[in-house]
């Protein structure tokens, strides 16, 4: 293989995301249609509406700066071999072969870092406070900033160093080690995630004896679904946004509703919706989910280590000789076609799934509740009522709200 071709098929492959991406935006948008639909009418207003379509606007066009600038420092250190310099930097600055990657990947971190700041800035003091959203305050703001700087810095560095000595240490078939490695490490964040992760920024609480736990524990009991770990997570702190997750597995699965999401529904709408989640896992989504998961960081780690094995895709970097940090970086701009197409796939099973959730919640609890709460989420976030049906096939790993509110009528 020739180093320039490959440096042009990475040319190629930046521009090809780069179009594909904002064209699907383009349409996305035109797609809008000013008639309010007949299910929403008690929901939306014409100002409200047209509230939502300018929200919509304004996140396009500061994602659309930050996407075009994010494709003009890429290209330049592709065209500029600015990787293989940072590369020579790094091995410039000491003998250690693990700590050239973790100096390679933290540099690369902190200049996103720093490049992002303006953008999130941007994003919650302005266009989030314009449409009542926003709740942050600059000192939560640059404190979650510094908090997630110091997480992803202790993870890049642990990550990198762990996944440098497995590669010297076996030269050959380490992808089996660090697909193994990867899958561990993801099933313990899902599992402890609310334990180690949330706290660091969120207080959680646990839910209040009263009506809504009584409800919860009583229609968990029903259909057997056993639950414990009910939080209150002071969401409002942040956003007005109303949210809620579910984490764990066994006996570590956790249920956070927003206080937002409390403030804003009615007990009724909440079980439906904590209804919709125990019908994940009753029909086995997200058990089947983690599977493929894991199938496909073994994919990924395979591609990788077949990747490492070619010194040309290092020299159309830059580099005079392949290493750990180098291959990352050729395996991501080679690996986006199949990352496109699993996601896809991906997304694709996960609309699926969520029919499924909806129709389990209106059998065993009721559809109305659910409809309802489903209405005010996409109305309280100001979400596109009419998305293009191919950035649907694209992105969405949601039905759009339409099609979710026809499948309750009519299941």
């Amino acid at each position: 293989m020739n180093p320039q071709n490959i440096l042009y098929l990475f040319i190629g492959l930046v521009i090809f995301n780069f179009i594909f991406t904002t064209i699907l935006e383009y349409i996305n948008d035109k797609n809008w249609k000013n008639d309010i639909p007949d299910e929403l009418l008690d929901f939306y207003d014409s100002n409200k509406y047209l509230k939502a379509k300018n929200y919509k606007v304004a996140r396009g066009k500061i994602s659309l700066i930050n996407s075009s600038l994010s494709l003009i420092i890429t290209l330049s250190l592709l065209y500029f071999f600015g990787f293989g310099y940072l590369s020579d930097y790094s091995s410039f600055l000491t003998d250690s072969i693990p700590a050239q990657s973790c100096i390679f990947f933290l540099i690369i971190y902190l200049f996103n870092f720093i490049i992002g700041i303006p953008f999130s800035y941007y994003s919650t003091f302005v266009i989030e406070e314009k449409f009542g959203f926003n709740r942050t305050d600059k000192k939560t703001f640059f404190l979650d900033k510094t908090k997630g700087f110091l997480i992803s810095t202790i993870l890049i560095s642990v990550l990198s160093y762990i996944a440098v000595l497995t590669i010297e240490y076996f030269s050959q078939g380490y992808w089996i080690c660090m697909w193994i490695g990867l899958s561990v490490f993801m099933i313990f964040l899902n599992m402890f995630y609310a334990d180690l992760i949330v706290p660091i920024f969120n207080k959680l609480t646990p839910l209040e004896n009263g009506d809504l736990r009584l409800k919860i524990e009583t229609y968990s009991k029903k259909v057997g679904y056993s639950l414990k770990n009910i939080f209150i997570i002071d969401g409002s702190k942040r956003s007005s946004k109303a949210n809620a997750f579910f984490s764990g597995i066994g006996p570590r699965k956790t249920i956070a509703l927003f206080d937002t999401l409390v403030e804003k529904y009615s007990d009724e709408e909440l079980v439906s919706v904590l209804a919709h989640e125990v019908g994940h896992f009753k029909k086995n989504h997200i058990m089947f989910s983690m599977i493929l998961t894991v199938l496909q960081l073994g994919l990924m780690c395979y591609l990788f280590e077949l990747c490492m094995s070619f010194s040309q895709i290092a020299n159309a970097l830059g580099s005079s000789e392949m290493n750990f940090h180098i291959g990352i970086i050729a395996f991501g701009f080679l690996y986006s076609p199949v990352g496109l197409i699993t996601g896809v796939l991906m997304n694709m099973l996960s609309r699926k799934n969520e029919f499924e959730a909806d129709n389990y919640a209106k059998e065993t609890y009721e559809g109305n509740s659910l409809q309802l709460a489903l209405k005010k989420l996409s109305v309280d976030s100001l979400s596109n009522l009419y998305p293009h049906p191919l950035y649907v096939f694209v992105h969405y790993s949601h039905p759009p709200l339409l099609k979710r509110l026809a499948n309750l009528k009519n299941h």
